[in-house]
């Protein structure tokens, strides 16, 4: 879960005198959302470390880019600022906008299983007032929900992956130009994502898949890290969670049960790491998506 003090689009918009933050909250899955007004303010971003997905609310069309002033915003454009991206704005008039701010880590983690590629083949394409009626719906959607009440709070988490998952599946290409050092074959990657997903329930060491790949523990965690985003654990973790929300909105497995299906020594260590990822227990998580 990101903190706000390490999102530095977050960050240039809290230093601004003109910009107000409405509100904001951490959603877990290394994602987190912000809504701001601001006025006759200008921004710059300099290669941050997450992606930000933007949504005019309200207000916009005196705002530019400073490269391009011709083109203004409007209520409804959207904007994709990848990670490493740099950007200067000029906001003219007033402007009501929401920020979804999203890991490399989370975004990786869909490069995989979206779209079965390796994250650093890919890059999230730059887009500046954008027209996606989706999106810019999610958005909507995501703004009507009390974020400071934890049910709906993971209401918006859900909205969120929403988002980043059609931005995966409709706004990536290929990075071209890159010299691809060490990782993994792509045919070891896919045995391997193959191996875990089928074995979530049962112990997975680093050892056990090093040796499906004939390599020592030391060379397959960081072959494993290049071509994966991820360290093997943080994989295998985000895995067995992402199991586990599945059961607890389309099943009625009891607590304990889904905590052994998807490889958690004990009920309480399931919580445990439920409640460090996704801020609310798996109960509470149960409650907020059963009518």
């Amino acid at each position: 879960m990101p903190a706000f003090d390490t999102l530095q689009v977050f960050q240039s918009m809290s230093r601004s005198p003109h910009a107000r933050l409405e509100h904001s909250a951490e959603l877990g899955d290394g994602m987190a959302a912000a809504l701001w007004s601001n006025h006759h303010d200008a921004r710059d971003y300099q290669a941050p470390t997450h992606h930000t997905l933007s949504c005019y609310i309200s207000g916009g069309t005196g705002t530019f880019r400073r490269e391009q002033p011709g083109t203004k915003g409007a209520p409804g454009k959207l904007c994709v600022l990848p990670a490493e991206h740099a950007s200067a704005w000029v906001i003219n008039g007033a402007i009501r906008l929401a920020h979804v701010y999203v890991s490399q880590e989370q975004f990786a983690l869909g490069c995989i299983h979206l779209l079965d590629k390796e994250p650093r083949t890919l890059q999230l394409r730059e887009f500046t007032f954008l027209d996606d009626a989706q999106q810019t719906r999610r958005f909507h959607q995501l703004l009507k929900l009390n974020w400071a009440e934890p049910g709906e709070r993971l209401l918006t988490s859900s909205l969120a992956n929403e988002l980043l998952d059609h931005a995966v599946l409709s706004q990536v290409g290929k990075r071209d130009g890159l010299p691809l050092k060490g990782g993994l074959a792509a045919y070891q990657r896919r045995q391997l994502v193959e191996t875990i997903e089928q074995q979530l329930a049962e112990p997975l060491s680093i050892g056990q898949l090093a040796a499906q790949c004939a390599l020592s523990p030391y060379h397959f965690a960081r072959m494993f890290r290049e071509s994966v985003g991820l360290a093997p654990h943080q994989y295998v973790l985000a895995r067995r969670l992402n199991r586990a929300r599945e059961l607890l909105r389309h099943s009625s497995l009891a607590l304990g049960e889904i905590a052994l299906a998807c490889g958690f020594a004990s009920a309480s260590h399931f919580t445990n790491r439920f409640r460090q990822t996704l801020g609310a227990t798996p109960g509470e998580y149960r409650a907020a998506f059963r009518p």
